[in-house]
């Protein structure tokens, strides 16, 4: 089971979300499909299992966390898991085809969720808290299957923009476009301190 899923995703690594299918794993393992079928019932079954052992290679350590306060323990569950998904960058597309429910993906929102209780969110607030920040984490994910070598082009195109269509745009053009990951950690401080003042209500 362990070598089915890490060619599967090691092909999705490779070729992207819309090649894995049965067939194309198969060929990978130089198995027939029938022996893939065996251990997963179909294509989102395997799925499934496929985006919760990219959630198992999140890097926490719970009693590291216990010690934090909650936005800081938010702070670094959302990195963790947006550098895991950045080191599969392809991905992001079978996040989206269903909600997450594999065992290392339950214990991550469980840890999540019990952050945010434990810091005095009521259920409510906490669900929706976890949500934003999963679906920021997942945004972002999807944005770096997507981003490659254009940074230069896009700074040389902002710099040579018409100053008197775009003087707003010619006046932050040093600054543009923003690294990804760069964007990615301003957005999660903006997200943690809207919750502290919920926090605080």
């Amino acid at each position: 089971m362990d070598r089915i899923l890490a060619t599967a995703l090691e092909l999705v690594d490779d070729e992207g979300a819309e090649a894995l299918s049965m067939r194309s794993l198969a060929q990978r393992l130089e198995s027939g499909t029938a022996t893939l079928y065996r251990h997963f019932g179909n294509r989102a079954t395997l799925v499934t299992a496929v985006v919760d052992r990219v959630f198992g290679e999140v890097e926490l350590d719970p009693r590291a966390l216990a010690q934090l306060k909650w936005d800081e323990a938010c702070r670094t569950v959302a990195q963790s898991m947006f550098d895991t998904l950045g080191r599969h960058r392809k991905i992001a597309p079978l996040l989206m085809e269903q909600t997450p429910t594999g065992p290392n993906a339950m214990l991550l929102r469980e840890r999540c969720l019990a952050i945010l209780l434990e810091g005095g969110f009521p259920p409510s607030l906490a669900a929706r808290a976890y949500a934003t920040l999963a679906r920021y984490v997942l945004g972002f994910a999807i944005q770096l299957a997507g981003s490659g070598d254009d940074a230069e082009r896009a700074s040389a195109h902002f710099h040579n923009v018409s100053p008197a269509d775009f003087p707003a745009t010619l006046a932050v053009a040093d600054s543009l476009p923003v690294p990804l990951e760069d964007e990615f950690t301003f957005g999660l401080n903006l997200i943690i301190d809207g919750l502290r003042g919920f926090e605080r209500r």
